[in-house]
């Protein structure tokens, strides 16, 4: 399967050759729930600009996140890339924003902060973005230290498409739920669950954190995988995610950075 971000910059030259816009507002997480504002205010939405193509042309993109500390957030390693795609550490490659605990772009409240630099994670599809300024008034996500097993409810919130064929990022967090299917050493396959078999990750939700809020933590909600690659949505099928257990280690030290 190819990831999300990638299927998405050929859906974006499809659009620019239509001569479509790409500014018309869309929901995100197929067949999920909008979340409610001051809800999931650990979710972030990654602006994209003016990214380079091989060619010398640019485009615009977005990626979903999540806060793990006042000034790191984690999201997929593929959302920050050269122009021959390939995933980079070191000073963000293009211009990024996050939006952090905002459930809906129209209204105020959260913050929106510059994205400085980035870190591929060891393993995976995954990195850990630095913010330009801390966000202090906002509970970051706990980081699971191991694995869930197969049959375990977990929650995505997003800011991706409502269904492959929309033509921008969401307008509004969008909440579900999916059911661990599989456990692999780096990945998790998960299913639809609520509010629908198919309540999927779409296009934009790259990054995007599945959480585990059942029990001792649903008070605190702890990060089990972000979203890595999938069919297009809505659909039935299993999604790839990447744990961040096995990299519990890696995240801690960078947050000490």
């Amino acid at each position: 399967m190819t990831s999300r971000f990638t299927r998405l910059v050929a859906f974006t030259a499809v659009v620019a050759a239509a001569g479509m816009s790409l500014a018309t507002p869309a929901n995100a997480v197929a067949n999920g729930n909008p979340v409610p504002q001051g809800r999931y205010r650990f979710a972030v939405k990654l602006t994209m600009t003016d990214i380079p193509k091989p060619d010398g042309t640019h485009y615009d993109s977005a990626c979903s996140a999540a806060l793990l500390s006042p000034w790191w957030i984690i999201t997929a390693g593929h959302c920050f890339h050269d122009p021959q795609r390939n995933p980079v550490s070191g000073p963000v490659p293009y211009e990024t924003t996050a939006t952090i605990g905002r459930a809906d772009l129209s209204r105020r409240g959260g913050h929106v902060v510059h994205v400085v630099s980035v870190w591929q994670g060891p393993s995976g599809d995954i990195a850990m973005a630095k913010l330009a300024k801390p966000v202090y008034d906002i509970v970051p996500l706990r980081v699971a230290e191991k694995a869930p097993a197969i049959g375990d409810v977990l929650r995505i919130t997003g800011w991706g498409k409502l269904v492959s064929t929309d033509t921008a990022p969401a307008g509004h967090l969008q909440t579900g739920q999916v059911k661990v299917s599989a456990v692999a050493p780096g990945t998790i396959g998960v299913k639809g669950y609520r509010p629908a078999p198919d309540t999927s990750a779409c296009e934009y939700d790259s990054g995007a954190p599945y959480i585990a809020e059942t029990g001792r933590n649903a008070r605190f909600p702890v990060l089990v995988s972000v979203e890595s690659t999938g069919p297009a949505c809505p659909h039935d099928q299993e999604e790839a995610t990447t744990r961040v257990d096995p990299l519990h280690d890696w995240i801690r030290g960078t947050l000490l950075t």
